[in-house]
């Protein structure tokens, strides 16, 4: 039996394969868990976003696809009321969901725009606490939540900028939230992974250099894989870590402690 046997519940920021969200999910599918995923509603009668979805989500045999727009709080009632209809009662919700206008990360934080700041926190930030309202209630036996966030939301990252201030807003939302469920035995953590190659870190300014610079650091001396980021994020969300809220895991090969250069960056003998 896998560690998820038995366990149901939701996937929220699936993009393409190489998604964390999509790892996370392949995760927990190899482990028994019974999975629902949402999407970004599509406009006309192109169904591009859901299309991309179910080559997904299908070879997971996912109980319910369907299109969720976490700005607009009438669609997270909906997607919610489906869920539902499909599961009854959910052990588990995975957030990995972030955005900002393109134009407002790659300008220094300074110049980012007020309208920018706003889709940034709102999409970024707001729907995680958003989701959260709307799955706890069907929670009706504890569960746990787990956001996707960075360690630019610590330190200053350069070329991260506004979606580094999101991301410190994000970290504080889930230790005020574990506060705030914990009464209903649901867990609220996040996982601050490493940087790895998704739609979403195309978007960062100088990621290429982030990936050296954590490869020459991080003293295990090698980025992170979305393997690695899925089971750490499979062991938050499982009976494994019953007694784990208000944590920020780290997945980056320890980059976060270190103060100065790494080893591969150390003068040879």
């Amino acid at each position: 039996m896998g560690l998820f046997a038995g366990k149901k519940g939701i996937i929220m920021g699936v993009a393409n394969e190489r998604s964390i969200a999509t790892g996370v999910a392949r995760f927990l599918h190899e482990q028994g868990a019974t999975l629902g995923f949402s999407h970004l509603p599509d406009s006309g009668d192109r169904k591009r976003n859901e299309d991309r979805l179910r080559q997904i989500a299908e070879t997971m045999h996912a109980k319910l696809i369907a299109p969720c727009d976490v700005g607009n709080d009438d669609d997270i009632q909906n997607f919610f009321s489906k869920v539902k209809e499909t599961f009854g009662s959910i052990d588990f919700l995975v957030h990995s969901i972030a955005f900002a206008p393109v134009e407002d990360i790659r300008c220094a934080t300074i110049d980012a725009s007020r309208n920018g700041f706003k889709t940034a926190m709102d999409i970024s930030v707001y729907s995680f606490i958003a989701t959260a309202r709307a799955a706890a209630p069907l929670m009706t036996n504890g569960g746990s939540i787990c956001a996707m966030s960075y360690f630019g939301g610590e330190k200053v990252v350069m070329g991260y900028n506004l979606m580094g201030v999101c991301k410190a807003a994000l970290e504080s939302s889930i230790q005020y939230l574990a506060f705030d469920l914990g009464p209903k035995n649901i867990r609220v953590n996040g996982v601050s992974a490493g940087p790895l190659k998704t739609l979403a870190a195309s978007a960062v300014g100088d990621f290429k250099d982030m990936m050296g610079l954590y490869e020459q650091n991080a003293p295990l001396g090698r980025n992170v894989t979305l393997e690695e980021v899925a089971k750490s994020t499979g062991y938050l969300l499982s009976d494994l870590a019953t007694a784990t809220t208000g944590e920020i895991l780290h997945v980056d090969g320890g980059y976060h402690v270190m103060g100065g250069p790494g080893h591969k960056a150390a003068p040879k003998d």
